[in-house]
């Protein structure tokens, strides 16, 4: 089946270049003696995990319980939140701990005291990383606190939890200028680790793990000593803002939205995809405006027209204007959108269309979709 016969709007995934960004990204952990996790919120898949691990990552990441469930229901034996998670959740814990190698973060003491004292009563070790900020400012123990090193050395010592190591997550890479700016957050962020590590170790906590996880920055951390994981994301698909980032080309987004033009008037002509399939994510990164950008040429998907621009969302339609007041789009012709944010687009949909080129392989369910608690 072609393209041309699917309802919009549609979420398609070219299956070669997923399957190269896989390879790529692999690689480069490999190469770097690094293990690779990958997150699986970007893709919610299942199916695309297995394709991750096949190709040598050592287990997947989750963003909140009900995702790490859906993956443990099909097997998946490694799974890793690097999120706070609220002990009242303990019966959920212990549940997957039964059934998969499940490692949570904790960032501080009472929480984690918490944690130990439920893993305790469900007669469970739970494996835990002490999670730092370095820089982005939303969880994490502050790594100048000079009482930071104690904290991970206490945790080292709570009964029903395994300390494995540090963990982080460099958020703020997203807004970086430069490749420089870029760069030298990664280094920063490793140097952290390092540095609370060190300090952790003279109190005696053990730190087999340094853990990093961002993919405007994998390409440095890859190359960078004394880390161990990296936890990369939205490489499997990549999106605008990775492109914008230097992280990736337009030929590597592997994500696209199949739309059709459903009227068209003076300056402006309207898409049938608006928030509920693009979401309303704001552009990132140099030069990107509006809410994504427009492939009038279906079949290469490597050259955005310059003279379209998604300015504004509904619910259910988008808006673009045409820049120069001209163009041969009309009603009933389609398009392909490569998203901001490529993530929440896998949130918004039930399923995802494999193709090759303009040709349909298969369909795959988003399984993981909705799981928010």
């Amino acid at each position: 089946m072609n393209i041309s016969h699917l309802r919009t709007p549609s979420i398609l995934v070219d299956v070669n270049r997923l399957r190269a960004n896989v390879r790529n990204m692999q690689a480069a952990a490999t190469a770097g003696g690094l293990r690779l996790r990958p997150h699986a919120k970007t893709h919610k898949s299942p199916v695309i995990a297995r394709w991750q691990i096949e190709a040598g990552a050592v287990g997947v990441c989750c963003a909140k319980l009900g995702e790490a469930e859906v993956f443990a229901d099909t097997g998946i034996e490694d799974i890793r939140l690097p999120y706070p998670i609220h002990p009242s959740n303990a019966d959920r814990v212990a549940r997957l701990v039964d059934r998969t190698r499940l490692s949570i973060i904790t960032d501080l003491t009472e929480v984690a005291r918490q944690w130990s004292a439920a893993m305790t009563r469900a007669g469970r070790t739970l494996d835990v990383l002490v999670k730092v900020d370095v820089g982005f400012h939303r969880c994490g123990i502050d790594p100048e606190r000079p009482d930071a090193a104690d904290f991970v050395a206490e945790v080292g010592t709570l009964p029903g939890l395994r300390l494995k190591g540090l963990l982080s997550h460099a958020g703020h890479a997203y807004h970086a200028a430069s490749e420089d700016e870029l760069r030298s957050i990664a280094g920063e962020e490793a140097r952290l680790l390092a540095d609370v590590a060190e300090r952790a170790r003279t109190k005696g906590a053990v730190i087999d793990e340094i853990s990093v996880g961002s993919t405007p920055t994998a390409r440095f951390s890859a190359k960078t000593p004394g880390l161990t994981e990296l936890r990369p994301g939205n490489y499997v698909y990549f999106d605008r803002t990775q492109v914008a980032l230097g992280a990736a080309t337009l030929a590597d987004c592997a994500l696209t939205v199949l739309a059709t033009v459903v009227t068209k008037h003076r300056d402006r002509v309207i898409l049938d995809s608006g928030s509920k399939t693009l979401s309303s994510d704001g552009a990132r990164g140099a030069g990107n405006e509006g809410y994504g950008g427009v492939f009038t040429d279906l079949e290469s998907v490597s050259e955005l027209d310059a003279n379209l621009r998604i300015e504004r969302l509904s619910e259910e339609h988008a808006t673009v204007r045409v820049l120069n007041g001209h163009t041969r789009l009309a009603p009933g012709d389609r398009v392909r959108i490569v998203p901001n944010h490529s993530c929440v687009v896998s949130n918004l949909v039930d399923e995802i269309v494999l193709v090759d080129g303009c040709t349909v392989v298969d369909r795959l369910p988003v399984a993981a979709r909705g799981r928010i608690a």
